[in-house]
Order: C-alpha cells, then structure tokens, then sequence
C-alpha cells in the first residue's frame, strides 16, 4: 500500500477575514460591492510592501517586491474611485470598429493637412498621458488598488487616443506631420513631480482639462461621422481622468490641509504657463492653434473666422479650468488675487 501523503495545511491558518459575502447590485459586482468587513478598510498608513493584497493574510517569511514610494492613503486617494474604474470598464471602445472610418471622404489639401497635423500633435499629447502615469502605478502599494486600478484604465484608454489619432492621420491620404515640440514644457515638469500630487495637479488639471475641452468641441471642426465619434469617445475617457484629478485634489485638501500651500504654488506654475502661451501665440504650439484656425474656419481662406471660434475655445479651455479647481477646493485663489490668469479669466467672463 502507498504511504499516505503528509498534508501540509497549515497555509489555511493565513488567510483574511472569514465569513465575507459580497452580493451583487444592479449594476452586477463592483469594486463597492466587495468593500465588506475588513476588506472595506483602508489604511492612513500602509507597510505593505511585499505586494500582499490588501486583506489577505500576511506571511512572515515574505520579501520586499516593490519600492512603494505612494504608502500615504492622502497621497493618491479619492473618494470615487471605485465608480470611476467601474465606469472605465463599461465604457470602453475600439477605434477599429466603433469609429466609423468609411464615412471620410476625399478634403481640401489645407483641411486634410489641418487635420493631419492635429491628430500628430495629438498623438504627442496622448503619448505623455500614458507614459506619465503609468510611471506611479508601481510605486504605489497595493493597499491603494482603487487608484491604481483607475490609473491602469487610463494608460489603457490613453493607448488607445494615441492609436485612433494616428488612424485618422493615415485614413485619408495625408499623414502624420512634423512633430510639433508643443508638450516639452508639460512633459519636463510633469517628469520631474516628486510626488504623485504634483503629477496629477499638472497632468488630469491643466494638460488633460484643456485637450478635453478641445475635444468636447470637437463638432466644430469634424468634417465626418468618423472625425465626430473620434472626439465624442475620447471626451469621454478625458473627463473621467479630469475627475481623478479634481476629486484626487479635494480628498488632498480635505485631508492634508498643510500642502494646500504647496498645491497652490503647483497650479501658480500651471497658470503662468497658460499666461506665457497666450502671450506669444507663435509659440511651440502655432502648428496645432494655426490647424484649429483653419479647421473651424473651413479652410486657409476662412482662417479669421477660425481664428474667431478659436478665441471662444480657449475662453472656454479657461473658464472649464477655473470651474475644476473650484470644484477641487482650491477657488480661493481666483477670489483673492493669487491667480497669475485673474485678469484673463475676467476678460473671458465679459
């Protein structure tokens, strides 16, 4: 006869808290469905850092697996973010099949390359919104899955921004065009933010809030169905990571009250740049305000009237942004006089 084997079971002595029962709702089985006893809890503080999920049994033997730097729970927390990754997950779409490409027909060479260059300078915009906080997943501990969950749809989303501007650049006879250098200045400070709040007040903020907008009006300059699903579908993914920024900042303030200083000076920074940009309209992004013109103009020889609608965009891109930080707690400064922009955002309002 065999000899019966020795069973080793003393792994079911390490496991989490027993007796959870998570139940669907109607929209079927959410993140806030399984937040149930002790699952639910999430820690101010995390020392996690052996990549455990967060309530399962801890193992002594275990061995660091991460240089988790994002361990505070005010560092990259938001209230919604379970309802944010869920929306993610039912939203999600494919710029091969629910981007109508055979309705673009043959343009004017100075629409087509208007275009083309927008969609180039595009893909540099979605590149960096992707790259950037993909960057942070990992170094955030796994005790925070919520906002490293969102995070993750993002980098999925912005891949596919990047994939369906390139399409379009190539779906009508043109191509991409030279690049345009227009997200160095963005991209050298968002690289350089030393921690996750700093990113996100410059990336979902500023940089994302203003390609939303752009995108929102996007009816005015589409020449097809296609070019219209491109921008309505894109809008949507662009305001959920705004909202992840907005609600990362209020939870921020709500919770650290001594960095609101330190958040201020971030958005100080934000602002000027908005200043600099509208200062000097030749700047390092003429090539995509120049195709915007002539896009909403209807072509080169419509191009003050484009000029005109363009106007009205980026006085709206500065109203949406003020309205953001309000909503983030940080209104104050457009009531207090701190706001480099003060002065423009009166003029947009008049």
């Amino acid at each position: 006869m065999e000899p019966v084997l020795d069973m080793q079971l003393d792994w079911m002595d390490q496991q989490g808290s027993w007796g959870a029962n998570a139940e669907p709702s109607k929209q079927g089985l959410t993140l806030a469905d399984i937040q149930v006893g002790a699952y639910g809890d999430v820690p101010d503080e995390s020392d996690n850092m052996t990549g455990r999920p967060r309530g399962a049994g801890a193992r002594p033997d275990s061995y660091r697996i991460g240089g988790y730097s994002v361990r505070s729970k005010h560092e990259i927390w938001l209230e919604n973010a379970s309802f944010l990754y869920e929306e993610a997950l039912q939203r999600q779409w494919s710029s091969a099949t629910d981007v109508p490409w055979d309705t673009i027909e043959p343009l004017p060479d100075d629409i087509e390359q208007a275009e083309c260059q927008l969609a180039t300078f595009l893909t540099e915009v979605e590149f960096v919104a992707g790259d950037v906080p993909a960057r942070w997943i990992a170094q955030t501990t796994p005790d925070f899955f919520e906002p490293r969950n969102v995070l993750l749809a993002q980098v999925m989303d912005e891949a596919r921004h990047m994939d369906v501007f390139r399409k379009r650049a190539l779906a009508n006879g043109g191509g991409l065009m030279g690049a345009t250098g227009g997200t160095a200045g963005v991209v050298g400070s968002i690289d350089l933010a030393r921690d996750f709040t700093e990113m996100s007040s410059r990336l979902h903020i500023s940089g994302e809030g203003a390609v939303l907008t752009i995108f929102r009006m996007g009816e005015l300059m589409a020449y097809n169905d296609a070019e219209k699903a491109m921008y309505r579908l894109c809008a949507q993914d662009e305001a959920r990571h705004v909202a992840f920024g907005v609600m990362h900042m209020r939870y921020m303030s709500e919770t650290a009250p001594e960095r609101r200083e330190e958040i201020d000076c971030y958005l100080d920074e934000a602002e000027r740049q908005i200043l600099a940009g509208s200062q000097n309209p030749a700047g390092a992004q003429a090539e995509s305000s120049e195709s915007l013109a002539i896009l909403l103009g209807g072509g080169k020889d419509q191009y003050d009237e484009g000029v005109n609608k363009l106007i009205a965009i980026r006085r709206r891109q500065l109203q949406e942004y003020q309205k953001r930080v309000r909503s983030a707690s940080f209104g104050e400064r457009f009531d207090n006089g701190r706001s480099p922009i003060k002065e423009m955002l009166a003029a947009s309002a008049a």
